[in-house]
């Protein structure tokens, strides 16, 4: 069987930070956090578990909403979802996005799409899994220009929700609640510490010897390139064919 591809190990990275939730939503434009919804429902299948319900918007197949984000947003705040995923144009290191812009608002120099309802979400879905394929200074910034979303809230402040985890094309980090800031999990086979610190715009807390994140195990792979691929063909055909393409180049090249 062909080596993971960088691709493959981040959806079985959060595949594996979904575990033990029963209802995981996928906004629209997240081909990665989606197949990786669906991994951890295949798996769930393949155990003989409970069941997991995938709300993914866009998706006929894969979304039982009927009236599109204001569903999610209702079941979100009845307690129906126990994972999102949140990206941001910038992201620090309290776990504060942005999804408005670069400069000081309202004269932003680069506009985004907007917050549109993050902040909620934020609030309300329990494990939030920030991801960004880009892991870059610009990206990951010491303080982000505007706060879309908090990553977290002042004493008193009713918050069941929350930032699980960062994901990147270079490193997982979790999020330590209490301390308010990122600690690194692991780091991603063929990068190191120094170069994940120079990447960085924020401080971060850090094990010793920080371990490298595991690729995926041959049953996973098989499911990613089999059942996976194919469900999600019905939302993101374009991404869905370029892994098929890359798998199809790694046979012709071996």
């Amino acid at each position: 069987m062909k080596p993971a591809s960088h691709r493959e190990r981040l959806i079985a990275t959060i595949a594996d930070l979904l575990a033990g939730v029963r209802h995981v939503a996928v906004g629209a434009s997240s081909p990665i956090p989606a197949a990786a919804a669906m991994l951890l429902r295949a798996r769930q299948e393949a155990a003989g578990g409970d069941d997991v319900r995938l709300s993914i918007l866009g998706s006929v197949e894969h979304n039982f909403f009927t009236n599109g984000s204001a569903e999610l947003f209702d079941c979100a705040g009845q307690g129906r979802i126990d994972a999102f995923f949140l990206g941001g144009g910038q992201i620090d290191g309290a776990g504060n996005i942005n999804l408005v812009g670069v400069g000081d608002y309202p004269n932003t120099k680069v506009r985004w799409p907007g917050s549109f309802g993050s902040s909620y979400l934020y609030f309300v879905v329990p494990r939030v899994i920030l991801f960004r394929e880009e892991h870059t200074p610009r990206v990951l910034v010491e303080k982000v220009d505007f706060i879309s979303a908090p990553g977290t809230s002042a004493p008193g402040v009713h918050r069941t929700g929350g930032p699980h985890a960062l994901l990147t094309s270079l490193a997982l980090f979790a999020f330590d609640k209490d301390r308010g800031r990122f600690r690194l999990t692991s780091i991603h086979p063929g990068h190191d510490l120094a170069e994940v610190q120079a990447a960085t715009g924020f401080a971060f807390d850090a094990p010793d010897t920080v371990p490298a994140t595991p690729d995926p195990d041959p049953d996973t792979l098989a499911l990613i390139r089999g059942r996976i691929l194919d469900e999600l063909a019905e939302t993101y055909p374009h991404f869905a064919g370029l892994l098929k393409a890359e798998l199809a180049g790694a046979d012709a090249a071996a």
